[in-house]
């Protein structure tokens, strides 16, 4: 059986409230976007649905 590499998308954004994250490559963890030194962290007491279309595949490093 063949090994599959899988690649993270590198930012998400909430469809309800607006928070947007960014994969830190380094760390591998989910750090929230700051634009103009204010984080855009949404609503914190939101369940956060993420903006995940067909166009992304987690088999494809998108090179």
């Amino acid at each position: 059986m063949a090994e599959l590499d899988v690649y993270p998308p590198d930012e998400r954004e909430c469809t309800r409230c607006g928070r947007r994250d960014v994969r830190d490559g380094e760390t591998g963890h989910w750090r929230i976007v700051t634009e103009d030194g204010e984080k855009l962290a949404g609503d914190p007491f939101c369940v956060h649905e993420w903006d995940v279309t067909g166009n992304y595949n987690p088999f494809d490093p998108g090179d």
